[in-house]
């Protein structure tokens, strides 16, 4: 017997989950949106998979525009994960005016994320309501030090790094 959607939503409500930031513009428009599903793929080529609801007005744009910006949340980036979840009801066009940009690349990176990677939509594969997208990395930052956002039974935390063991120190 399969579970149900209820089961399905609240065993994976307590799988933790790193917060991220979509983003794309070109012809099909601009636009971002908050997101968890995420996860590497390979690193030759540097790849990795996003899965988009295919019910989002902003799943067209992705893969019409065919270019993305990922942003990896810092700890103190949760009130951008909300705008970008629709949870504040700041229009989309605004939230791209604000001063967090980098506007250097061909889409909309944040200029304080954890991570920014950029690349290419390779290939969208539909899997029920959602659709998984594999976007080769073309460019990525890393930024050193801070915290990371992640998502976990319906609320964010804010996640330290884990001390440094020193070289040759034991358990």
């Amino acid at each position: 017997m399969n579970p149900s959607r209820t089961d399905f939503r609240e065993a994976m409500a307590h799988l933790p989950a790193a917060v991220n930031i979509l983003t794309t513009d070109g012809p099909g428009g601009r636009c971002g949106i908050t997101l968890s599903a995420v996860c590497s793929v390979t690193d030759d080529p540097p790849t990795v998979l996003v899965c988009v609801n295919r019910g989002s007005a902003m799943h067209d744009v992705f893969k019409a525009n065919g270019r993305v910006g990922l942003n990896v949340l810092g700890g103190e980036q949760q009130e951008l994960a909300l705008h970008f979840a629709g949870a504040t009801k700041v229009a989309m066009a605004e939230r791209f005016t604000w001063d967090v940009w980098d506007r250097t690349h061909d889409v909309p990176v944040l200029s304080e994320a954890l991570v920014t990677a950029v690349g290419t939509i390779k290939d969208a594969v539909p899997m029920g309501s959602h659709s998984v997208l594999f976007v080769e990395i073309e460019r990525i930052r890393t930024r050193t030090g801070g915290q990371s956002l992640v998502y976990f039974n319906r609320a964010f935390h804010q996640l330290d790094a884990a001390p440094r063991v020193p070289e040759g120190a034991t358990a």
